[in-house]
């Protein structure tokens, strides 16, 4: 055997089918030598995938639970990691299924153990995960919690105020290992997007900075999250432009595990945003230094005109229920704030040229300035051009921030990633809609690709029941307020009834705290512990969850991906049918759809329908109900045909 291939490479053969048959003598021989079951859907995924990486196309690979898509995956990008001297990229859903994927018990871990397979791993977490510097010092000196804030400063490694070289890496200042803090209490200290790492005196001891000089190194994989390959993506071209390395590595292949997930990614990362305190902060710097008068009386300028901007941003972000993205209602004196922001920064633009001639400022400082200014008046003119772009606003600890989607997801991923001869794998359970992949395919930009479906082993008719209550009588549904009361009520019953544990999933953070609300005002409350998303790191959540076995786990962001087998989960509690928000990115969609709910509504629901009631089932031994909080189904035979299509073959949705 090969030190760099855990099988014999044949010179004249081609390379990818000399994995597939080592890849089957793996499912055949060794796994089940070692007490795997190995099941023929996934022996089926296998030489399927094999298609995908033997011709560097696209494919859409879903697998149902229970299949050990994951091994097969790995498997391919490893060995074709090792054949190109590029690491393989497999992006997550989110923070929590990197961990399952990483952990000592994870499929890694199995690798390594039963194939004797060495293999270098390693995690490219998303820059909001990790703590800023900068940040902690303001919060330490500004906050009311400013003992917590002391504390953990106090808890850096030494070498983080000490200037001598670093001697090895050494890892810290990863959300995970704050998982007392709240997402306030993190959002103060944590990275956001408006920090200017490039300048900041301290990144070359910033946890952020030494964990991505350690994973560019990976030989096999970086693991990562979409919203982190998405922002890889987005800044590819500026960061070479500025002289910095992408934010990951060239790579050989790429993985998007749960990837139905990765148009909502994408949205986020896929835009320009715009901040009055960030650009104050920016330009300010450029006053302490020795400039022409002129100069100054712009920066002065500009400040005034973008708070008055955002001033105006403010009064006319309109709220959307269900999402934080708020509409704007764009009017004639909007635009003229705009282009009167956007002449103040022609002229500074035009003053910076004369200053860097003098070289009164550091080169360094001035390029940032101006890369910043150039982001300003691309995005301004975008947002007041003949054809506007998608623009919506989102209140933060620190102000409001203009958002701005110059195109659509699908322009630029079919240009920037699904344009390229590449191996690109999409693993999901849930992939197709209505037995088609054209929903997501078209959404992504994937011009053509591969696609298979292989169902799950597991015999979800003896171990699911799916129940919709009824609402007795149906008069008591009078408003918003009667409705959330007749849920919070239903939603207690079904967990009063559940063997184990419960996960209740919500479709927005505000459906979550209506019941929050009202559970705390509940007098008779089940004798459970109830975790709420929100209060703790999702991580530390989902231990504590699975560790105590009559927990109910509160949830927005886990309708996929959560793998908890056994007792700890024995029923999932839907709040709501989980449509997309009427927010600014799907009222564009909407609009270029001939009937938007069966185009875009409906598609997007019942793929996450399907990925939430996932989550219930994932061994064999595993049994429990699903129920689904939505009093109207009982009146809509079409809506309820349709969820019956969508649950797994001969499970029943019953009316109680």
């Amino acid at each position: 055997m090969s030190k760099r291939y855990p099988f014999e490479v044949v010179s004249g053969k081609p390379f990818v089918e000399q994995v597939g048959e080592w890849v089957a003598d793996v499912f055949y021989d060794i796994l089940p030598e070692a007490g795997f079951e190995v099941r023929d859907e996934q022996i089926f995924m296998a030489y399927q995938v094999e298609r995908a990486y033997a011709d560097k196309k696209t494919i859409f690979a879903e697998a149902g639970v229970g299949t050990g898509k994951t091994l097969v995956y790995l498997l391919y990008a490893i060995c074709y990691a090792r054949y190109t001297g590029k690491p393989a990229v497999v992006a997550c859903a989110d923070e929590s299924l990197i961990e399952q994927l990483a952990k000592p018990e994870g499929d890694l871990a199995k690798l390594a153990k039963h194939l004797d397979l060495t293999v270098d791993a390693r995690l490219g977490k998303s820059q909001d995960r990790y703590l800023c510097l900068q940040k902690l010092d303001d919060a330490r000196l500004g906050y009311a919690d400013t003992e917590l804030y002391k504390d953990i400063y106090e808890s850096l490694p030494p070498f983080v105020g000490k200037a001598e070289a670093l001697q090895s890496f050494h890892a810290y200042g990863d959300r995970k290992e704050y998982p007392d803090l709240d997402d306030v209490q993190w959002g103060r200290i944590g990275w956001d997007s408006f920090r200017d790492c490039f300048v900041c005196d301290k990144r070359h001891r910033c946890g952020m900075t030494l964990s991505r000089e350690h994973y560019r190194k990976a030989a096999d994989i970086v693991i990562c999250s979409h919203d982190f390959y998405m922002e890889h993506v987005w800044t590819y071209e500026s960061r070479k432009r500025e002289g910095q390395l992408p934010l990951l590595p060239e790579h050989s292949s790429v993985v998007f595990d749960e990837g139905h997930l990765l148009e909502s990614a994408a949205q986020k990362a896929l835009t320009y945003r715009l901040k009055h305190a960030a650009f104050e902060e920016l330009v300010t710097r450029v006053l302490k230094n020795d400039i022409r008068e002129s100069l100054a009386v712009q920066i002065d300028l500009a400040i005034e005109r973008s708070e008055l901007l955002f001033e105006a941003l403010a009064a006319r972000s309109v709220k959307v229920a269900g999402s934080d993205r708020m509409e704007i209602k764009t009017d004639a004196a909007l635009l003229r704030s705009v282009a009167e922001l956007d002449a103040v920064l022609e002229r500074i633009e035009e003053n910076l040229v004369f200053e860097s001639e003098l070289f009164n400022l550091d080169g360094y400082q001035l390029r940032i300035v101006e890369e910043h200014l150039e982001m300003m008046r691309t995005a301004l003119g975008l947002f007041a051009g003949p054809k506007p772009p998608i623009c919506w606003t989102v209140d933060g600890l620190t102000g409001l921030t203009l958002v701005i989607m110059p195109r659509t997801v699908r322009e630029v991923l079919g240009e920037r990633v699904f344009a390229k001869p590449m191996p690109i794998v999409f693993s999901s359970a849930t992939l197709s809609s209505d037995g088609t992949f054209d929903y997501l395919a078209h959404s992504l930009g994937v011009p053509n690709y591969l696609s298979f479906s292989v169902p799950s082993p597991y015999d979800y008719p003896e171990r699911m029941q799916v129940a919709v209550p009824r609402a007795r009588p149906a008069s008591i549904i009078k408003d918003v307020q009667s409705l959330t009361a007749w849920k919070a009520e239903a939603a207690l019953a079904a967990i009063r009834r559940s063997a184990g544990g419960a996960l209740m999933l919500f479709p927005s953070r505000e459906a979550l705290a209506a019941f929050k609300a009202v559970y705390e005002r509940t007098g008779d409350k089940p004798d459970r512990r109830f975790l709420f998303e929100g209060d703790r790191e999702i991580t530390v959540l989902i231990s504590e969850f699975q560790r105590d076995l009559s927990s109910v786990l509160c949830a927005v962001t886990l309708w996929e991906g959560l793998d908890v087998p056994g007792p700890s989960l024995s029923a999932v509690v839907m709040w709501a049918l989980p449509y997309p928000p009427n927010d600014p990115v799907f009222d564009a969609k909407r609009r270029e759809a001939d009937d938007s709910y069966l185009e875009v509504d409906l598609p997007y629901m019942l793929l996450r329908f399907r990925q939430g009631i996932g989550r219930l089932i994932r061994t064999r031994e595993d049994s429990g109900e699903i129920v689904v909080l939505e009093a109207s189904l009982e009146g809509d035979d079409a809506l309820a045909s349709r969820l019956r299509a969508a649950l797994p073959e001969r499970v029943a949705l019953s009316f109680e």
